[in-house]
Formats: C-alpha cells, sequence, structure tokens
C-alpha cells in the first residue's frame, strides 16, 4: 500500500507548469492529497495503474506533473467536464473556470461522495469575510481541500489550494506559482491583503459541502 501524501506549512511541492495552470496544478495536487497511488506516481514513476487520462509513462517527476495538468485543464475547459457531465467550455488560456473545478473535484480529483458548491465572495465587507474564513476551517478538511481564487479589485487571477488545519485556528494554502504551502492568516483574509503570489483579494471558493 502506497504511503500517504501530506503537505504542512512550509512544504515544498510541485510548482505549476504553465502561467495559466495554476488551477489545474492545484486540483493536480489535490488528487495527489487523496490517492496515495496516484501521488506515487507522479512523484516516482511507480504504480502505472494509478495514472489517469493520456499521460505519458517515465520521465521526471515535473514532466509527469506537467502533463496531468493538461490532462485536468482539457476536462476543466471543455464542454465535458469530469464525469463526462456538461458545462460551459471556457478558454484554456482564461485559466480554470470554478465550475470546471467543481467538476474535477467532485468527479475525480477527491472523494467521488464529496458534494462541492462554488461561492463568490468578492463584495463582503469585513464581517462577511469574518465569516466566510470561519466557513472555510469548517469546510476544509482531510480529503475535502478547497480552491480559493484571489485576485485583484477587478478580477479573479489566481488559483491557490486550502488545506485542512492542523491543530491552529488558521489556514495553510498550496501555491502553485511558488511549489509551497504558504500561510492564509486571517487577518490577511479579512483585510483584503493575503499577498499570494502578487495577489490579495480573496474572490471565491469551491468548497464542499460539510452537511452534504
Amino acid at each position: 500500500m502506497a504511503a500517504p501524501f501530506r503537505l504542512l506549512a512550509g512544504d515544498h511541492a510541485p510548482v505549476q507548469q504553465t502561467r495559466t495552470t495554476c488551477g489545474s496544478a492545484s486540483l493536480t495536487v489535490a488528487r495527489m492529497l487523496a490517492n496515495p497511488a496516484f501521488a506515487q506516481w507522479i512523484r516516482h514513476g511507480i504504480r502505472q495503474d494509478a495514472r489517469d487520462g493520456e499521460v505519458p509513462d517515465g520521465g521526471t517527476e515535473a514532466q509527469r506533473f506537467a502533463a496531468y495538468e493538461q490532462v485536468v485543464a482539457s476536462r476543466t475547459n471543455a464542454l465535458l467536464g469530469a464525469g463526462r457531465r456538461l458545462q460551459l467550455p471556457w478558454p484554456r488560456a482564461l485559466g480554470t473556470p470554478p465550475w470546471g473545478a467543481l467538476r474535477e473535484l467532485e468527479f475525480g480529483a477527491v472523494d467521488p461522495e464529496a458534494d462541492y458548491d462554488v461561492t463568490w465572495f468578492r463584495h463582503r465587507g469585513r464581517v462577511g469575510l469574518q465569516h466566510t474564513y470561519a466557513d472555510l476551517l469548517a469546510r476544509v478538511r482531510p480529503g475535502r481541500p478547497a480552491l480559493l481564487y484571489v485576485g485583484n479589485a477587478w478580477a479573479p487571477r489566481h488559483v491557490v489550494l486550502v488545506l485542512p488545519p492542523t491543530g491552529e485556528q488558521e489556514l495553510d494554502v498550496y501555491d502553485p506559482s511558488v511549489g509551497r504551502v504558504v500561510d492564509l492568516p486571517r487577518h490577511a483574509f479579512v483585510e483584503r491583503r493575503l499577498a499570494i503570489a502578487g495577489w490579495d483579494v480573496p474572490w471565491a471558493a469551491v468548497w464542499d459541502d460539510p452537511h452534504a
């Protein structure tokens, strides 16, 4: 049995392989966290039976990760997404749409029993964002990571993977732009000063319904 893949604060992880695949990279890492055999294939090239989609065998870890990013991007942005569900197609040059990410989380990246939804909170005030952060703490748990869309005042520009808390009442995120787990402090979230990959404003989350 493959050992579980874990990420903690300060850990290094794969870096997104193109400038538009932050969402695909986050979804790939979500699958690695949920599926130890898949993580073993990405990291070490073994357990080929854990591959998913048309990806080459062999190569380096970065090459396998890059190949799977493209498999994910093809699904999240296509007319037929994960689970062969219809969705609005989206130009890959514009990154990962939340609805495509939702399908990928529900029908591939994590437990198929998961029930994800998309919530937008760009225009919430400080009190609203305090409640949103509390909701993230409640919803993100082992086997149920979330995607967080961040950007500037005008648009979401980057996607990170929100990880379960490890005893503290604050969260960490995997930032694919640097391939590292970084802090997601409550005060920075509420004050729109995230400073993640140069972006400050929390826009939306694709997260699991804890009551489903």
